[in-house]
């Protein structure tokens, strides 16, 4: 079939009506229920008496539970597909997350974190690995991007959300924390049970695509995988085997350190700021400039990136960028020069998840692309235990943010850095045809 057959621009269209909304949807919800001890940090600290460090452990130890069954939980996607699976992931952290209104100790936190991240394992590997059935290399960064803004969209709505909510402390004799994991939990239970009724495991199984489109787009990301390699690395072996792999985990691992050290940590590090005028309400709704910022930057540098074809660079900008707002809020002396620092390093790290997933999903196919995002996850989620259990570490010690945040700034730096050296090795005609 010619390529002239189908209006390429129009069918990616359709195909992204139809899925980045749901699927947006989805990992806001996803991350709500991920982030928003963040928000409640301050009254639960208060009500459960917790340290820096408690907080720190038990906001960490989830990603400790998600990164031991990130690539198990992937690997099952491939063979029972993501229609089922994903259902089975949000009915599960759903539950999860609704009885952590329940904890009332250090423990109790430890533990419902811990199954949390367990029960969520696989769910964002498995959206990543989901887009590559359906986008190629050159519109891939674009369409991640715009799911993606849902991570920081879910700070925009998490924040004016649990402002909200908090102020029902007391209310039929529940903490307002406890209300915000109440009404966070709930909904993503229903829409795990919706999942079954919404989403497509595949092209083929697209009602809404003719046939015509399904042949054309098969046949386009069939060139796609041949002409990165991914047609030939499609084993989960060849994953492992992959060098530039490696080097991106060192960079997504200092991202999302970073990520969860804005997540977890902003409100308590503006309200250092505000020595005690500021409740956590207001806090909340500063936390918002942050990720709308990073929601804009984040289309704008996805769209960048698939117009130039170019990743490398774009991640490392992003990343110095970041780097520069870390250093830059360690030496802030008032909330607001604060808050546009760490709208920096929000921006820099939100924005290069659109190339840096398109260059990683084009290099493997099959099985290897769903080991090698899963893989990704698990580096990414010791990251994202490092980073809030350090500061916490960090904070109890020195009674200052400043020496973690700038560690933070220098990692970022080295990231940046293994970005550019992360190398795309194409397949020559000749071993594709052999």
């Amino acid at each position: 079939m010619s390529l002239e057959a189908v209006n390429a621009r129009a069918l990616y269209r359709k195909i992204t009506w139809r899925l980045i909304p749901y699927m947006f949807l989805l990992y806001i919800v996803n991350y709500l229920d991920r982030v928003n001890v963040g928000f409640a940090a301050m009254d639960i600290q208060r009500d459960l008496h917790f340290s820096n460090t408690v907080y720190g452990f038990g906001a960490g130890i989830y990603f400790l539970g998600s990164a031991l069954f990130d690539l198990p939980s992937n690997l099952i996607l491939t063979r029972v597909g993501a229609r089922v699976w994903m259902a089975r992931i949000m009915v599960s952290w759903g539950i999860i997350s609704t009885l952590m209104m329940f904890m009332h100790s250090a423990e109790s936190f430890y533990v419902l974190r811990f199954l949390l991240g367990v029960s969520e394992a696989g769910f964002f590997p498995g959206m990543i690995v989901y887009l590559t059935y359906w986008f190629p290399t050159h519109e891939r960064a674009r369409a991640v991007s715009r799911f993606m803004i849902a991570t920081s969209l879910a700070g925009v709505v998490g924040s004016s959300l649990s402002s909200a909510v908090l102020r029902l402390n007391g209310w039929h004799g529940l903490a307002g924390w406890q209300w915000l994991f109440l009404t966070e939990g709930i909904p993503t239970i229903a829409l795990g049970i919706s999942v079954l009724f919404l989403l497509r495991d595949c092209p083929d199984d697209a009602p809404w695509l003719s046939a015509k489109e399904k042949s054309w787009l098969d046949e386009e990301l069939l060139r796609d995988r041949e002409r990165f390699g991914a047609a030939t690395r499609h084993r989960l072996g060849d994953a492992f085997k992959l060098p530039a792999l490696w080097v991106l985990a060192g960079a997504y691992f200092v991202s999302q350190v970073g990520v969860y050290i804005v997540n977890l940590w902003m409100p308590l590090i503006l309200a250092s700021f505000s020595h005690g005028v500021a409740d956590s309400s207001v806090i909340d709704r500063y936390a918002t400039f942050p990720y709308l910022a990073a929601a804009i930057m984040t289309l704008v540098v996805g769209w960048s990136s698939d117009k130039h074809k170019e990743q490398r660079w774009h991640i490392a900008g992003c990343l110095l960028l970041s780097a520069i707002g870390f250093a830059w809020v360690a030496v802030a002396h008032n909330m607001m020069v604060a808050l546009c620092a760490l709208t920096l390093a929000a921006v820099g790290l939100w924005s290069m998840m659109g190339p840096f997933w398109a260059l990683t999903t084009s290099m493997l196919g099959g099985t290897a692309a769903a080991g090698a995002v899963a893989v990704l996850q698990i580096v990414g989620g010791v990251g994202g235990f490092t980073g809030p259990y350090t500061i916490g570490r960090v904070k109890d010690a020195t009674h200052s943010f400043t020496g973690g945040l700038l560690a933070m700034s220098g990692l970022a730096v080295l990231a940046a850095l293994l970005a550019l050296a992360a190398r795309r090795h194409k397949t020559v005609t000749a071993n594709i045809t052999s």
